[in-house]
């Protein structure tokens, strides 16, 4: 565990976050990983199957609870149990639920709410996942060559079952095109097939042009989301003549429990 694990660095972190400030986010997000927080126990003790993390909502989504020492959980005036749990494991334990977490809702502003998303993000690495909030929209790029490799390759790839496309604008980072893989399986074997199919078509792709790849079967990946949603596939397998497509805070405890 890292220094911040007792709660400064955290704390640091955490009165550098303002409205519009990506990267302060962001390091608040790299803090949170390597340190730990103070979980608020609407029920039961740590460790046992009573145990329920508190419960508030704000905008319509779930959060639960937590302070980032313990001067801070003095400060709270919580007299129920708690927990000390590290970031990255909270962090895996409440995203699969889509739960978010919330920092010092007793603070003077209300703390900071971290989205399930962005738990996903600590849980997973944030250097493997794009930062959000992401803008996501159909790619305007003009590149038939690229998208023409990938539906040849693709018919050659027995897993895939269709291909998807958006174009993603981190809030920090490049923006790059996105390839949603829809797919048969997802074994071992499967997924270095596909790998090979896009190695295979990436002498199609514009110089400079960062390509990512998608599952489709994540049900977490917001561009996969996006894609279920607002992308028509460029290649299908089981259509008919496949060819490519054109181009205010409310908080409270213990309502609800915060998925464990």
């Amino acid at each position: 565990m890292s220094a911040g694990a007792g709660g400064g660095g955290l704390e640091h972190a955490l009165r550098q976050v303002t409205p519009g400030r990506y990267d302060a986010y962001e390091d608040l997000l790299r803090t949170l990983a390597d340190s730990q927080v103070w979980m608020l126990l609407w029920q039961g003790a740590p460790g046992t199957a009573e145990a329920q993390y508190g419960n508030m909502e704000v905008a319509g989504y779930g959060y639960a609870p937590c302070v980032t020492s313990p001067q801070e959980l003095s400060a709270s005036g919580w007299a129920r149990a708690h927990e000390v749990v590290s970031g990255r494991d909270i962090a895996a334990s409440l995203f699969p639920d889509r739960w978010g977490l919330w920092l010092n809702p007793h603070a003077p502003g209300g703390g900071v709410g971290i989205p399930w998303l962005d738990l996903r993000r600590i849980a997973a690495g944030l250097d493997r996942l794009p930062a959000g909030p992401l803008t996501i929209s159909e790619p305007a790029l003009q590149i038939p060559q690229y998208y023409a490799l990938l539906v040849q390759h693709a018919h050659r790839t027995p897993v895939v079952r269709a291909l998807r496309r958006a174009w993603v604008q981190p809030a920090l980072g490049e923006p790059y095109l996105a390839i949603g893989l829809d797919m048969y399986d997802a074994g071992p074997a499967a997924v270095e097939s596909v790998r090979v199919m896009m190695q295979q078509s990436i002498a199609g792709v514009p110089p400079g042009l960062p390509v990512s790849t998608v599952a489709m079967a994540d049900e977490y990946d917001p561009v996969a989301m996006w894609m279920r949603v607002r992308a028509q596939p460029f290649y299908d397998r089981d259509a008919q003549g496949s060819a490519p497509a054109p181009g205010g805070a409310a908080w409270g405890w213990g309502t609800s429990p915060a998925g464990r």
